[in-house]
Order: structure tokens, then C-alpha cells, then sequence
């Protein structure tokens, strides 16, 4: 039902310092959105492997892995499946505009939250 990792969204206490050091293991920055304040997203150089989001902690976030994403074709079929199956606190999906994609987010059984994303394309 799901496909590959597409990205993994890191909250750093400093999204900037934790961009650079990336950018030091060989990823390129993607993007940078107002999401969170402000999102840096980087990829690898060779383009094999999932995406980094990360952004700074807000309020009562803790540094951390924020969410795992899939990507996924069809992300309302997805997101069906995921109802039949009776997966806990499914939201979505929606558009994000600063991504031109849309997502849906649910939770797993300890309440760690994943995502289903989709180009739109």
C-alpha cells in the first residue's frame, strides 16, 4: 500500500545549524518553505533517498523525528485503505501549497505520527 520513504521531517533546536551539517554529509538543499516558521528541506546529491524537512522547535516540541513519509500515487485510494483498516487519527488528505503536494497523516499504535504524500502533479 505504501511506497518508498519520501521524507523524514526532523525537529531541531536549530533547523539552520542542523541544515548545514547535512549539506556536510552531501545533501543539497531542496527548498526552503515558511512551514513551521521556517523549513529547510535537503536531498541527497545523488538523489537516492528520502528528503530531510527540518525545522526549528516551537513551543512544547522537543528536538526529534517529527514524522516518516511515504509516497504514495493515488493518495485518496491510500488514505480509503487506511480508513477500512481502521488506522488510528487519520487528517487528510489536503493540499499543502508551499510543497505542491497533498498529505494525509495518521498515527500508529503508540501515537507516533506517519504521512502519505502525493506530487500534484
Amino acid at each position: 500500500m505504501l511506497g518508498e520513504i519520501d521524507h523524514i521531517e526532523i525537529e531541531a533546536s536549530d533547523a539552520e545549524e542542523i541544515a548545514d551539517f547535512l549539506k556536510k554529509l552531501g545533501y543539497e538543499e531542496l527548498r526552503t518553505t515558511e512551514h513551521h516558521g521556517e523549513s529547510f528541506e535537503l536531498e541527497p546529491a545523488a538523489g537516492d533517498g528520502p528528503i530531510f524537512e527540518i525545522h526549528t522547535v516551537e513551543g512544547e516540541e522537543v528536538p526529534g523525528i517529527n514524522h516518516i513519509a511515504f509516497a504514495v500515487d493515488d493518495i485518496e485510494d491510500v488514505t480509503d485503505r487506511l480508513e477500512e483498516a481502521d488506522v488510528d487519527s487519520i487528517v487528510g488528505p489536503y493540499d499543502v501549497e508551499a510543497t505542491g503536494r497533498t498529505i494525509t497523516n495518521f498515527r500508529d499504535p503508540d501515537g507516533r505520527r506517519f504521512q502519505v504524500v502525493a506530487d500534484n502533479d
